[in-house]
């Protein structure tokens, strides 16, 4: 396991007063452990979760399916397997956490994963213990990276980036989305990358669409082509966005594209310790009112075990509660994507990248493309 991370969950359960921490998403997972169980983010019921009492010792829980997974990525750590077909996870849990003494504590779990009805049987299995919400918590700790955590990110988003890049080069006009999508995904594997995550390929008047994979649709001279997509190694993932145009750029798009990159760089100019994250949105969204363009509701979010993590740079403020905004700490990792999907011409642009607050300000992570013009496919 992650001692570093285990460390920085028992400091939180001392400021909680709790003598555990239940992790059960596949997030907070790969978060203590440092990697995924594979089925688990596929089928809710194989309960894969880590065990971390107050003085910061780990203990594994996983389903018999992923037994050997468990042993290969982390031959060390105490494990408990619990049998599919044949026993009930909760009670076997209930006795794994009565053995660790927990069986009267206070313990810290993730009741935003959890299935409701699981967490009943573990109450009644467990009627002396007392269960709080852990979820905000343990996001609250993910927000800021390790050493380790950045230099992942760091890779990722150069995966990603050259992945995009690669792939916009290798095809031409006739070609069709498919074929993109063929080379970007070789691609995502040959650098390095475990898997990849929200595949988007949109061409055309597609690039207006948000969320797209990709279809038969063929490349035309003077389309905009949006191609995004999430590398993934041990649950960590970097998503990068690149636009291009095919052949020659349609009326208006380098003139909308401008604007996208000047918003770049002043969202780095910007970020920094203690920069408030709604400002920076709302900063955005003035470049763009100048333009008459449409803003979506943020430019900006924290990245690492999730597509989006707080915090938001946007209308979304800190953990959901009104009225309330995040300031942005050292060591956090943003995605940010200054973009347009309904620019009134009848395409969308979109340049997403990774960045790194640093102690005075910020880092491009994503840094193998140069965006500050249009791709062009020939």
């Amino acid at each position: 396991m992650r001692q570093e991370i285990l460390v920085k969950q028992s400091e939180a359960m001392a400021k909680h007063g709790w003598d555990a921490i239940v992790s059960c998403s596949p997030e907070n997972f790969a978060y203590a452990t440092g990697f995924v169980v594979p089925s688990q983010p596929l089928l809710r019921h194989r309960h894969a979760m880590v065990i971390v009492k107050a003085d910061a010792a780990g203990s594994i829980f996983s389903v018999d399916m992923e037994e050997t997974t468990v042993a290969r990525n982390d031959p060390t750590s105490p494990v408990v397997i619990w049998k599919e077909f044949s026993e009930d996870p909760m009670r076997v849990l209930a006795d794994h956490l009565s053995t660790l003494g927990l069986a009267r504590s206070k313990i810290g779990i993730e009741l935003d994963y959890l299935p409701a009805g699981d967490f009943a049987r573990l109450q009644k299995f467990l009627p002396e213990a007392v269960f709080e919400g852990a979820e905000h918590v343990l996001s609250r700790l993910r927000q800021i990276k390790t050493k380790d955590e950045v230099a992942l990110l760091r890779r990722l988003s150069r995966i990603a980036d050259q992945a995009i890049g690669d792939a916009l080069g290798a095809v031409r006009a006739g070609d069709s989305e498919l074929d993109i999508a063929a080379h970007l995904t070789r691609n995502i594997y040959e650098l390095g990358a475990e898997h990849f995550k929200l595949l988007i390929v949109a061409t055309g008047e597609r690039s207006q669409l948000p969320n797209v994979g990709p279809t038969d649709r063929k490349l035309r001279r003077g389309d905009v082509c949006r191609v995004e997509i999430f590398s993934v190694i041990g649950g960590y993932q970097a998503g990068v966005c690149r636009t291009a145009y095919v052949q020659e750029p349609p009326p208006m798009a380098e003139d909308i594209w401008k604007l996208m990159v000047d918003c770049k760089y002043r969202i780095l100019e910007q970020v920094k310790p203690g920069a408030d994250c709604h400002a920076i949105y709302l900063d955005f969204v003035e470049q763009l009112k100048k333009h008459n363009l449409p803003p979506i509701s943020f430019v900006g979010h924290g990245i690492g075990l999730h597509l989006h993590e707080d915090p938001y740079l946007g209308e979304t403020p800190l953990l959901g509660q009104p009225g309330k905004s995040a300031a942005l700490e050292a060591n956090m990792v943003l995605g940010f994507e200054p973009l347009c999907y309904r620019t009134g011409y009848g395409f969308g642009v979109q340049n997403k990248d990774l960045l790194l607050v640093t102690e005075t300000g910020s880092e491009l992570l994503s840094d193998y493309t140069n965006t500050d013009s249009l791709i062009r496919i020939a």
